[in-house]
């Protein structure tokens, strides 16, 4: 069952909405779904509805309510595509990160599920990597996240489970970037990282020509293998 729900933010004064999925029995945790640079789109939303399937309550926030509230972008559609990024350039990664912990709140608070994992893509690789470093959020999952390899001075936070897929094709996420990834976090024992030769960004989307089926069905299960051993 899936519905749209409204969350406060933590300063009190703004809220915005979510797309949230429930399973049939008792949840056995819930999972935070972080968008990429598209919105809550129908790749996001069949996301949610798996982990649901799977036995978890999956949220997935609006985190570009103060910019287009309701966004759903097409990634293989240019002029979508290059609004997304225009919209990526305005965006404050710091108020996601805020956002997602409001929406930890209002899950452990609300829907009454206490351990609660999330899982970004893109953007939102990023933003469960901050995520990992600045909140209390019990395991984090980044596919493809940009700019990690600027803020990993934050990782000495990192005190929950962390997995990183990272391909090693991505052309938004150089090989430098990628090596000071591996350099900054192999040795962290919170930290795991899985490289993906010859995939590129993108490669684990639900739906469109940017999909690798293999690489996806291998990511989301060690991500799904993941979640059942640090949510369990």
């Amino acid at each position: 069952m899936s519905e749209t729900v409204t969350i406060q933010g933590l300063d009190g004064d703004e809220t915005f909405t979510a797309y949230f999925a429930k399973p049939a029995g008792t949840p056995k945790a819930a999972i935070i779904v972080i968008q990429e640079i598209f919105g809550v789109n129908a790749g996001i939303r069949r996301k949610c509805d798996k982990w649901a399937e799977e036995g978890y309550v999956a949220v997935a926030p609006d985190l570009f309510f103060r910019m287009e509230p309701n966004l759903q972008l097409d990634p293989d559609i240019e002029p979508q595509f290059n609004q997304a990024l225009e919209l990526f350039g305005k965006y404050d990664p710091d108020n996601g990160v805020r956002d997602i912990e409001a929406t930890i709140r209002w899950i452990r608070e609300k829907a009454g599920v206490k351990k609660v994992g999330c899982v970004g893509y893109c953007l939102g690789g990023k933003l469960a990597y901050m995520t990992a470093a600045r909140t209390d959020i019990d395991a984090s999952v980044g596919y493809y996240g940009v700019m990690i390899d600027q803020m990993l001075n934050e990782s000495k936070a990192i005190a929950n489970p962390l997995l990183l897929h990272i391909p090693t094709e991505d052309h938004f996420v150089d090989k430098a970037a990628q090596k000071a990834m591996h350099d900054g976090l192999d040795n962290h024992d919170r930290v795991t990282l899985y490289d993906y030769e010859g995939l590129d960004h993108g490669f684990a989307t639900e739906h469109g020509k940017r999909r690798d089926e293999d690489g996806a069905q291998l990511a989301d299960r060690r991500t799904w293998e993941f979640f059942a051993q640090h949510l369990g």
